[in-house]
């Protein structure tokens, strides 16, 4: 266990430096100069200018910049804006919006796609089975922002039964369409996956067992088959939850949630490139340690994951 934890934590750091500085270069190579965009119409002294390049080490090589950076993160200090605000006071009061709507979807994905995948297992190869396959293949098919207009057309504007902005509305009600969104492609994943496990238990010796010594089916699917069924499954949610987090970009812009999402998009059009690194530094972080939680929580259940 110690050798696999020692592993695990050796990835996790190769893994952390590698994606934030694939991160830091790519905002370092975007087009433009943030400092200039500032000032607007009204362009700022060069003695300001100066200033900023000095502050935030602008005319130093990008591994000078993002060793500083790094060096920050470290300590806990994501940066600061170019107008002096710390990325992590802005992110605080954000991270609760994101926050539900990640737990909302995955809420979705637990009770919706193991329900569908349950059902399809049971009646594998019949209409049912056939018409949940072609939903989650169309449900993965359609792009998330081509969805997420035509649901806010359909429930918002002609039907009127969910709001297409805000969390004013608070939750559910403001949540329900972002997060369903957001959960689709998971939702589809979970239902084939557990569609799957349902079908390979049903054929197994101990269910025929089972069946032979009298057992009644809804003891079988309810006790055994469940139990050898959801293990999978539940790796795969609990490894979804940072994907959730992080994929909340898009669909906070389309809603107009103020989450973290959001932030990040109005950081990118801003060319506020500390912002748009310490969100993606904190949601890299965040999805490293789920996956880590994941892996030691599946190691101490099948010790064969260890020997890996």
């Amino acid at each position: 266990m110690r050798r696999f934890l020692l592993r695990r934590a050796v990835e996790l750091v190769i893994v952390f430096f590698g994606v934030t500085f694939l991160i830091y270069a790519m905002v370092f190579a975007l087009p433009g100069d943030p400092v200039a965009a500032l000032g607007g119409d009204r362009p700022l002294s060069s003695a300001v200018v100066a200033a900023i390049r000095e502050k935030y080490l602008l005319d130093e090589p990008l591994v000078v910049q993002y060793l500083h950076y790094i060096g920050g993160v470290l300590t806990g200090d994501l940066g600061e804006t170019f107008d002096g605000r710390a990325v992590s006071e802005r992110m605080e009061v954000r991270w609760p919006v994101t926050i539900v709507l990640a737990l909302t979807a995955w809420l979705f994905e637990v009770v919706i796609g193991m329900a569908l995948g349950l059902i399809a297992g049971l009646r594998h190869g019949r209409g049912v089975d056939r018409a949940i396959l072609v939903g989650t293949v169309l449900a993965t098919s359609v792009p998330v922002f081509v969805l997420g207009v035509s649901l806010q057309l359909v429930f918002g504007l002609w039907l009127r039964w969910l709001p297409i902005a805000g969390t004013d509305a608070g939750w559910p009600t403001a949540y329900l369409l972002p997060s369903l969104i957001i959960a689709l492609f998971g939702l589809a994943s979970v239902a084939r996956l557990m569609r799957g496990n349902v079908v390979d238990a049903m054929r197994s010796d101990f269910v025929r067992t089972l069946v032979a010594k009298g057992m009644t089916q809804r003891s079988i699917v309810g006790v055994h088959v469940m139990r050898n069924s959801i293990g999978p499954v539940m790796t795969f949610l609990a490894i979804d939850l940072g994907y959730l987090l992080g994929g909340a970009v898009v669909i906070e812009g389309i809603f107009n949630l103020p989450g973290i999402g959001q932030l990040m998009f109005q950081a990118i059009r801003a060319h506020e490139g500390p912002t748009v690194v310490g969100v993606a530094t904190a949601l890299t972080l965040v999805f490293l340690l789920t996956s880590v939680v994941v892996d030691i929580l599946s190691s101490l259940l099948d010790p064969r994951i260890r020997r890996e």
